[in-house]
């Protein structure tokens, strides 16, 4: 069963599944980084740098990647439901790969957009990524909603949102555990 675990940049995704699996025995993969084993072959450098590719090589980069992950078995796929590039937000999943994916869970993580901008700011020294005010997180966020809305209408997956704030990641590990 693949289970999709979406958010913003700097929602804390990762981090909160740090705290699942010290309680729950879970293979959790980063589509990016899948992604981007792929990418690499293509010349790209880093995961913030294929956001900028063409939207086909990005459709591309999708397709092979879904097609690696689905292989996967029982998967919680760390990911994005809406990528904003400079041309606007493009579907993190479109129906033919989503379809390849097949996900029965949607997880959808959400913070105050004030606490993702703190975030981000601590890890400027690791990740490159274009600045976004809190209005434009907000519509970020509401993108992510959408999307997953739209894609579990496609699969007849659930979509479950779960809060990420500022010291809530243990009570965010535990939505996950008691969803899954």
């Amino acid at each position: 069963m693949v289970v999709i675990l979406a958010g913003v940049p700097g929602v804390g995704k990762t981090t909160v599944m740090e705290k699942v699996m010290e309680r729950k025995e879970v293979n959790f993969i980063t589509y990016g980084t899948v992604m981007l084993e792929i990418a690499k072959g293509m010349g790209i450098h880093d995961r913030d740098e294929m956001r900028k590719l063409p939207l086909k090589k990005q459709r591309e980069l999708q397709e092979l990647t879904a097609e690696k992950v689905s292989k996967m078995g029982d998967v919680i796929v760390d990911t994005h439901c809406a990528i904003k590039t400079p041309s606007g937000y493009l579907p993190g999943f479109p129906h033919d790969i989503l379809k390849k994916l097949n996900p029965r869970l949607i997880i959808l993580m959400e913070a105050e957009a004030d606490e993702i901008i703190r975030r981000r700011m601590k890890d400027g020294a690791i990740r490159k990524r274009d600045e976004e005010s809190a209005g434009e997180i907000e519509e970020h966020q509401l993108m992510n909603r959408i999307a997953a809305m739209d894609y579990a209408v496609v699969t007849g997956a659930t979509v479950k949102i779960v809060e990420n704030n500022d010291g809530m990641a243990e009570k965010a590990a535990e939505e996950i555990i008691k969803v899954l």
